[in-house]
């Protein structure tokens, strides 16, 4: 079981540090339509969180090297990537479709996370 949680971690790990890394550079202004200026506060808001993003991904790796001292952090980990995947189907409802790709991110990423936390939970 350890072993699976830390490979699904890794996989966290690698998703943070090259996503954050890859919104951090762009900033909002790759998401909206060619010749519209990007508002400063939300551009600066979008690389916040693209921080955090990023940042999280060494905290991953972290935890994937030392995943037998965490104990229950992992569910919290589990938690939060479920969260992320619930916020996109919050987003879909409300809005509507951003595409098929981001729906399989959303499905991934609600699959991801309750898997982390039942494999924590049958370790």
């Amino acid at each position: 079981m350890q072993l699976s949680i830390q490979i699904l971690v890794g996989l966290l790990t690698f998703i943070c540090i090259a996503g954050g890394m890859n919104l951090l550079l762009k900033g909002v202004a790759s998401f909206l339509p060619k010749g519209a200026k990007s508002p400063p506060v939300l551009d600066n808001l979008f690389r916040f969180l693209s921080g955090i993003y990023f940042g999280l991904g060494f905290m991953m790796a972290w935890v994937c090297f030392h995943l037998e001292t965490v104990g229950n952090l992992v569910y919290f980990i589990g938690f939060v990537v479920l969260c992320s995947g619930l916020g996109r189907l919050y987003s879909r409802m409300k809005l509507g479709s951003a595409g098929n790709y981001l729906f399989f991110i959303m499905i991934f990423e609600i699959v991801l996370g309750i898997l982390i936390m039942v494999l924590q939970f049958l370790k």
